[in-house]
């Protein structure tokens, strides 16, 4: 028996360059690459999509790291910057994440420790670009009252 674990999307088109994607539990996002740039459009374009992809992944595993080392965060964000290729197919050349850690008390070495892990272990996303791409990040702490 395979113990892999799977999943499952389905998209529906919805004329031109959109389509809404459902996942199995029920919640849709909708995706649109307009024909030309400067055109107005309503949803992520895919390879935006890729980079929120990484940057989600990446920001579970590390609070869900930093919890279990108790670390008392109050919100995290994340930036990312990407450079793709100038030809077809676009790949990804470069990707940096900045992550900006509110909370009360973080250990700068649990906080590095947590994103490395995140990156370098965890982070199926990030496994899968950084096989074709460079992914860098860096992080900043901001102390709350």
């Amino acid at each position: 028996m395979d113990s892999r674990p799977t999943t499952a999307v389905e998209l529906t088109w919805h004329g031109n360059r959109k389509f809404t994607s459902s996942d199995i539990y029920g919640h849709t996002v909708t995706i649109y690459a307009p024909d030309h740039d400067g055109e107005e459009f309503d949803g992520f374009k895919p390879g935006e999509m890729m980079l929120t992809s990484l940057a989600g992944c990446s920001g579970i595993d590390g609070v869900d790291i930093l919890r279990k080392q108790r670390q008392d965060v109050i919100a995290v964000e994340i930036k990312v910057l990407g450079t793709q290729g100038a030809e077809a197919p676009w790949i990804w050349q470069n990707v940096h994440l900045d992550y900006i850690l509110r909370g009360r008390g973080l250990d700068r070495r649990k906080v590095e420790r947590a994103i490395h892990l995140s990156e370098t272990k965890y982070c199926s996303v990030g496994a899968t670009m950084g096989a074709h791409c460079e992914i860098t990040s860096a992080f900043e702490i901001v102390e709350e009252a």
